[in-house]
């Protein structure tokens, strides 16, 4: 009895970068975890909230320098932290060097919520768990090269109906 050859590779259909973008669009947006990560922390955390929050993971920071890193105007800024604070997430302390300014800081809840948003945004989904550790090496080359050539790319957050726009 002849053993018939092991299937070849799946045919791949002609790809454009159109094609190629709309499919990394596709698989990022079925595997969104906001509404999980909304779900463990009893609210969304929307853009701003989110970039704010993550940034002050290192250390605090005043109004200014927080309203400069996440592109945002000083009133909009203050907007952010005020629902931050609302959740015990943040709080304003005494800046040491000048009384006039306010640092934000995380509270232990604020240190707790990024640990959350950690642990549900950077858990693979299980269409990338499934590939082996050759297509894994495969594309961890090429997304490498892609940001590489554009530099990091900033997760895409859904618009918060409760934040105005900026």
């Amino acid at each position: 009895m002849v053993t018939p050859p092991p299937d070849p590779e799946p045919a791949v259909p002609s790809a454009s970068a159109e094609t190629v973008w709309a499919l990394m669009h596709g698989f990022v947006e079925a595997h969104n975890r906001h509404g999980e990560l909304a779900e463990a922390l009893g609210f969304r955390l929307g853009a701003g909230r989110g970039k704010a929050l993550f940034l002050l993971r290192d250390a605090p920071l005043t109004l200014t320098q927080l309203a400069a890193s996440i592109g945002a105007d000083a009133p909009y800024t203050t907007l952010i932290v005020d629902k931050l604070e609302s959740h015990g997430l943040v709080e304003r302390l005494p800046h040491p060097a000048d009384r006039r300014r306010k640092l934000v800081t995380l509270t232990p809840a604020g240190h707790d919520a990024i640990a959350t948003a950690d642990a549900i945004l950077h858990r693979p989904p299980p269409a990338l768990s499934a590939l082996s550790r050759k297509d894994l090496a495969h594309l961890t080359a090429l997304l490498t090269r892609l940001t590489s050539a554009t530099g990091p790319a900033e997760p895409a957050e859904p618009a918060d109906p409760a934040e105005p726009p900026r």
